[in-house]
């Protein structure tokens, strides 16, 4: 039986073989590999991954989809809203996750901030998402892109979109442009406060087109903060390594 797109679950399924094929030669999987694909669907990344993988853990939450993959020899199937999976009891005590899939569009940035706290066991992910939001999330400062993404992600993350995705590849196709990015996490994180972090960056980025000293300025102030930091810069001026500096002091000044 045909299985029909839900729009409650973000469902567009990847056709596409072309494009199926450049996502498998960008993940480069290698057998044995501990891989989890979040968002199967209709199985059509999942099967050329298992069959270069031998094995792979797949996140689904439609019941009907879960039933479908359980039927496949080489899968562990996870049924779970994503959000409520912990990696770290997926991941092994030996090898660090490979985290790949299509995510769905209306929730794809909840669970990359998801992720984000399990990055300490895992290797990489490549994930589909609309493109604008990768354009956020690899964005240079001085940008129109520039943001709370990208600033929160290239903290823990060295980012690059590696694939452009047409809508034609999709069924149904989705009404947005797509592409795939590659996240590796960096070795050697700045060590900070990631709520912080969160906090500040937001109230940075309230009033974007305003100098910081009308938001951020008045944050620190609040905070004891008297050290040097330009607030006659709008938020988009601030490179990452400034704001995670920033970050440390004030956590410092609060401990």
């Amino acid at each position: 039986m045909k299985h029909i797109a839900r729009k409650r679950f973000g469902q567009h399924f990847l056709t596409d073989g072309g494009i199926i094929d450049a996502i498998v030669r960008a993940i480069d999987p290698k057998p044995g590999q501990h891989m989890v694909e979040i968002g199967p669907g209709l199985a059509a990344l999942t099967q050329p991954l298992v069959e270069r993988l031998g094995h792979l853990t797949v996140i689904e939450l439609d019941r009907d989809l879960a039933l479908r993959l359980r039927s496949h020899g080489q899968l562990t199937v996870i049924e779970s809203d994503v959000l409520k999976v912990a990696f770290d009891t997926i991941a092994s005590p030996v090898a660090k996750l490979r985290v790949t899939g299509n995510l769905p569009y209306n929730i794809s940035t909840p669970i990359l901030f998801h992720l984000l706290g399990y990055v300490d066991c895992i290797e990489d992910q490549h994930f589909m998402l609309q493109k604008e939001v990768i354009d956020r999330m690899v964005a240079s400062p001085s940008t129109s892109d520039y943001g709370r993404l990208s600033v929160m992600l290239q903290w823990r993350y060295a980012m690059e979109n590696v694939l452009f995705v047409p809508p034609q590849s999709f069924d149904p196709p989705p009404r947005v442009d797509s592409a795939v990015v590659r996240m590796v996490p960096h070795a050697q994180p700045a060590v900070i406060d990631a709520m912080l972090l969160s906090e500040l960056v937001q109230v940075a980025f309230s009033q974007r087109r305003k100098l910081l000293r009308h938001t951020l300025g008045k944050w620190l102030a609040e905070k004891n903060f008297s050290g040097e930091f330009d607030v006659q810069r709008r938020a988009e001026e601030v490179p990452v390594h400034e704001y995670l500096a920033l970050t440390s002091t004030v956590g410092a000044i609060s401990q």
